[in-house]
């Protein structure tokens, strides 16, 4: 039978991900998510299928600090997967709190599954690579020369960055850090959407994205707080900076291109300090 969303169903936020098929709230008060085909590798950070192995699994369902909203049901046709879902109403979160729930997560005792993702920032940059790298990044009017310079450095050893994010202990990871995605409250815990990108990845992931989202500082205060109250390993804050500036670095790169280019160029200059620091 052919999927199709009902008529009294409300469209939600259609969200990014590349397996997404629509997000609508029934009369009833439950979420319906459509998943669409695409990237079949169970490693593969866009593997279409991880959103609804994450429901059937319930492998975040109770962890510390983030988890899942309630699954109702998980529906496979010919077509996609249908995920019924409870509908979770938005709470805000401050940045570190956020960052906290982050901390808790990677400490979570999961295993490992076969279908989590990896390698994340590995295959991003094989992208930016493909596309000509940050060449024209450097070049940008707008840039202080102290950017520029660690721009460049950091795109030279960028092989380097990713071997010693290598190194560091694995945890788990959201894999997709934003407030949209971390809008809900279960007691203290922070319940997160769009698992698409979960996995387990170097310590430090998750707190990385969150820096770009939404400006986190990752100063050593920051950090000493999260060591303590979530008994975070110290190399996580290696980790956050080396993630951000990968990722704020590709970002902007990939910005230029754009007939809308949005704010990845200014999140990128506010993020010099983090940049130098992660080629010094």
């Amino acid at each position: 039978m052919n999927f199709a969303p009902k008529p009294d169903w409300q469209p939600l936020t259609s969200g990014t991900g590349q397996s997404n098929g629509g997000v609508w709230l029934t009369a009833e008060g439950w979420v319906v998510k459509r998943l669409v085909p695409g990237v079949p590798d169970p490693r593969h950070h866009a593997y279409w299928e991880r959103q609804a192995l994450v429901a059937e699994s319930g492998i975040v369902a109770r962890t510390p600090g983030l988890c899942s909203p309630k699954y109702q049901r998980v529906m496979r046709d010919a077509d996609g997967i249908t995920l019924l879902s409870e509908y979770v109403e938005s709470a805000p979160i401050d940045a570190t709190n956020l960052a906290l729930a982050l901390a808790r997560f990677a400490k979570a005792p999961l295993e490992e599954p076969p279908w989590g993702a990896r390698d994340v920032l590995r295959n991003r940059l094989q992208t930016v690579e493909a596309r000509g790298g940050w060449t024209s990044l450097p070049e940008l009017e707008e840039l202080e020369e102290p950017l520029r310079q660690a721009l460049g450095a950091l795109w030279v050893r960028r092989s380097a960055a990713l071997d010693e994010l290598d190194a560091l202990p694995r945890t788990p990871a959201h894999g997709d850090v934003h407030p949209l995605n971390l809008r809900g409250r279960r007691g203290h815990h922070v319940i997160a959407f769009d698992w698409e990108q979960f996995g387990f990845a170097p310590a430090g992931f998750d707190l990385g994205y969150l820096a770009i989202a939404v400006a986190l500082p990752l100063d050593e205060e920051l950090f000493d707080d999260l060591l303590l109250a979530a008994d975070a390993d110290s190399a996580a804050r290696r980790g956050a900076v080396l993630t951000a500036a990968l990722t704020a670095a590709s970002r902007a790169a990939w910005s230029l291109d754009q007939p809308s280019p949005g704010d990845h160029v200014d999140r990128l200059v506010a993020l010099t300090p983090l940049i130098t620091e992660a080629v010094g």
